[in-house]
């Protein structure tokens, strides 16, 4: 018989539901909530009731967005929020849509705020009070137009700024809170604190959402639907291939397979790598595909990035079967989607942005297939999957990778893909990211890569002319990947990285640095 001191809670059975307005921080929000040791998830303002209802939240917080709570047809909450009868956190827009709901008065600001600003802390609240002296005020982020000119009844305020004298309001009674400035973002003082105080003070969030726990739940949840069957994994090195293949290999021993299929566009012995980690290191069953020149031939004369893109899945699905129909009593297709990957390949978590590029996890392999697919990681955010990768035992050197692009360096080729290219790439990236590791540079930015220009250009080497090819260096730094500066790395290191790519690989006469920023570039060259 199981005692009661031994029943463990599930990590997610305290949940946080972000409801979400279109702002521009909404995932910020949800991870920062997990940050704090509570789980949460995204749902657009539209949602149904029905499904707010099942969601059976502990606490909801309201995002900020680009709307006017005053003009016509503008997002408001749905009646299931207030029905559920826990706390709700407004932040920006939600605390004006709050505000109106509860008979409050909000205006189009005469003096608007956008980026830092100064609030005094006015009341004796379980949110904001005593964060910092009583003589100082909080620094925070704004971001807003509008603002809320006239408190609802039996609200009160807990902080003001000079632009927004009402810029946090509660009424604790209810376990109702609106702030105007953006807790979630790094720029406000104390913002981590906010969250945390909501979601494990005034929801009375336990605090389970941590490594340990997911991988003891993700594992029974794994047993319970797999059962005998056996699983067939893609792994591709990357992190949130090799995260499942550890997770599902901890839950199902042999029952699962990996197949590495080695399209001649990874990273300098990164096949190697991959087979020596998992097949000899963690005993992973792994399948290698050498297929380098059935890709390359497909690949031929191609230009167009997207069209790369198509090839490069096309191609994959067709050694992938092969390797599959080999297989015996295999049921289950895993991958290595993250709640990012859902979230963006649905047009942003509100359904209503537009759609800037298919996530290649998201949607599965052929119907033809006729396997069932388990996505692990579908809940999980990308510092989660790394958090429970060293859970698993993974290498950090693994686990703390870059982003690597599905289809590899064939998009980061410009132009048609060649052999003679991916292996002047290769050696290339190898020598740079080598050295952002050895000089402690590799944990300070977000990516960091190499790209092949298929233009060449004149060089100088001892006495004689060189006309070859060109490497250009990429590295940015970001938080979410949807905006990014480019990293301003040391000059004697590039000079360093530049000097050893020319003078170690022949075929390259010059070396560049990207200093563009996402917007208006992208982070990958395609």
């Amino acid at each position: 018989m199981t005692s009661e001191a031994s029943v463990v809670r599930a990590p997610d059975s305290s949940r946080i539901l972000i409801v979400d307005f279109g702002g521009q921080y909404t995932q910020l929000i949800a991870r920062r909530v997990r940050e704090a040791g509570v789980y949460s998830e995204i749902l657009p303002f539209d949602a149904t009731s029905a499904s707010i209802e099942a969601f059976d939240p502990s606490g909801v917080i309201l995002s900020g967005g680009p709307e006017s709570v005053g003009a016509e047809g503008s997002p408001e909450v749905d009646d299931a929020v207030f029905a559920a009868d826990v706390p709700i956190l407004g932040i920006c827009y939600g605390m004006q849509a709050l505000a109106a709901r509860f008979g409050g008065e909000v205006r189009g600001a005469d003096h608007r705020e956008f980026g830092y600003a100064e609030v005094e802390l006015t009341g004796d609240d379980a949110l904001l009070s005593g964060l910092v002296p009583a003589d100082r005020e909080l620094k925070v982020w704004m971001s807003h137009g509008d603002r809320v000119e006239r408190l609802p009844p039996d609200f009160t305020v807990i902080a003001a700024s000079r632009n927004a004298p009402l810029a946090g309001i509660a009424n604790e009674e209810r376990g109702v809170y609106g702030l105007q400035f953006h807790p979630e973002v790094t720029h406000t003082e104390h913002g981590f604190a906010i969250i945390e105080r909501f979601v494990r003070k005034v929801c009375a969030c336990p605090g389970d959402w941590e490594p340990a726990n997911i991988v003891a739940e993700h594992v029974e949840r794994i047993r319970e639907a797999v059962g005998s069957d056996n699983v067939l994994l893609g792994l591709s090195g990357g992190v949130d291939s090799s995260v499942v293949a550890a997770l599902l290999h901890a839950a199902i021993g042999d029952q699962l397979t990996c197949v590495l299929v080695d399209n001649g566009l990874l990273r300098l012995n990164e096949a190697d790598q991959v087979m020596e980690v998992f097949a000899e290191h963690l005993g992973v069953r792994v399948i290698r595909a050498d297929a380098e020149e059935r890709f390359l031939q497909a690949l031929d004369g191609v230009a167009d990035p997207e069209e790369k893109r198509k090839i490069i899945g096309r191609v994959f699905i067709e050694v992938f079967e092969e390797e599959a129909g080999r297989l015996p009593n295999v049921r289950w297709l895993a991958q290595g989607t993250i709640y990012p990957d859902v979230i963006e390949s649905a047009g942003a978590a509100t359904g209503k942005a537009h759609l800037i590029k298919s996530h290649h996890n998201v949607g599965g392999l052929p119907e033809r297939m006729k396997l069932k697919l388990i996505e692990p990681l579908r809940d999980l955010f990308k510092d989660e999957v790394r958090r429970i990768g060293i859970e698993l035992g993974l290498p950090r050197s693994l686990v703390q990778r870059h982003p690597f692009p599905g289809p590899g360096l064939g998009v980061r080729i410009l132009g048609p893909v060649r052999k003679e290219f991916a292996d002047l790439l290769r050696r290339a990236d190898d020598i740079y990211v080598g050295e952002l590791r050895s000089q402690g540079l590799y944990d300070k930015v977000s990516q960091a890569f190499a790209v092949f220009m298929p233009v060449k250009s004149v060089g100088v080497m001892g006495d004689g002319r060189r006309y070859d090819y060109v490497i250009a260096l990429r590295a940015v730094e970001t938080v979410d990947f949807m905006t990014a500066a480019w990293a301003r790395l040391p000059y004697d290191f590039l000079d360093h990285v530049s000097r050893r790519i020319i003078n170690e690989i022949p075929g390259i006469s010059r070396v560049t640095y990207d200093i563009s920023g996402k917007p208006p570039a992208t982070i990958e060259w395609e």
